[in-house]
């Protein structure tokens, strides 16, 4: 079964929701709300590419995918609903817009399209007396880097200076992520 413009995706593990943490042998549910976006699961496998791609993503691979992708809605009556993506059983369709980084069954995550991710930046120094930061405001890492940013220059590893309110929090592989456009990287440190 393949779309002829959209990836066909299954949430990773079959679970719409990451809500679970485990403390030694123990599952602790840490959010029951279907609202939190930060609860949702962000990992898609790649079961078929649209008819027209031709690009490097495979069947099998893993994709990071919107928030959006698996969640449950409540209607106006209060019934539980999919979102859009919503194929049947645990099939989803995907636009190209809608997935961020993508790894092969044998490679590295790559950024997809205009998306880069940077990790941000421990504190250099505490600047407020009333609160300590534990990160620099708005200063960060390359740490998966988009082809325009390798146009201009860019590497991963690179300290950046981005644009306030463009940070697009994720967790990929268990390192805590900013997802940003190219536009939102302003200045290279």
């Amino acid at each position: 079964m393949r779309s002829p413009f959209q990836f066909i995706v299954r949430p990773r593990d079959a679970k719409r929701y990451d809500n679970t943490r485990k403390y030694g042998d123990v599952d602790f549910i840490v959010s029951v709300s279907q609202e939190d976006h930060k609860f949702s699961n962000r990992y898609a496998e790649v079961v078929s590419v649209p008819i027209c791609y031709d690009g490097p993503i495979k069947p099998g691979d893993t994709l990071i995918v919107h928030h959006n992708v698996f969640k449950f809605y409540y209607d106006m009556y209060g019934r539980q609903k999919s979102g859009r993506s919503f194929l049947h059983d645990d099939l989803f369709l995907l636009d190209e817009d809608q997935f961020f980084l993508y790894k092969s069954l044998d490679g590295q995550w790559q950024a997809h399209s205009r998306y880069c991710f940077v990790k941000p930046s421990k504190a250099k120094k505490n600047t407020s007396l009333d609160k300590p930061d534990d990160e620099e405001p708005l200063v960060g890492t390359i740490r998966y880097i988009n082809d325009e940013l390798l146009a201009f220059g860019l590497q991963p590893g690179d300290e950046v200076v981005y644009q306030p309110e463009s940070e697009y929090e994720f967790d990929v592989d268990g390192e805590r992520l900013y997802r940003m456009f190219t536009s939102n990287i302003a200045v290279q440190l």
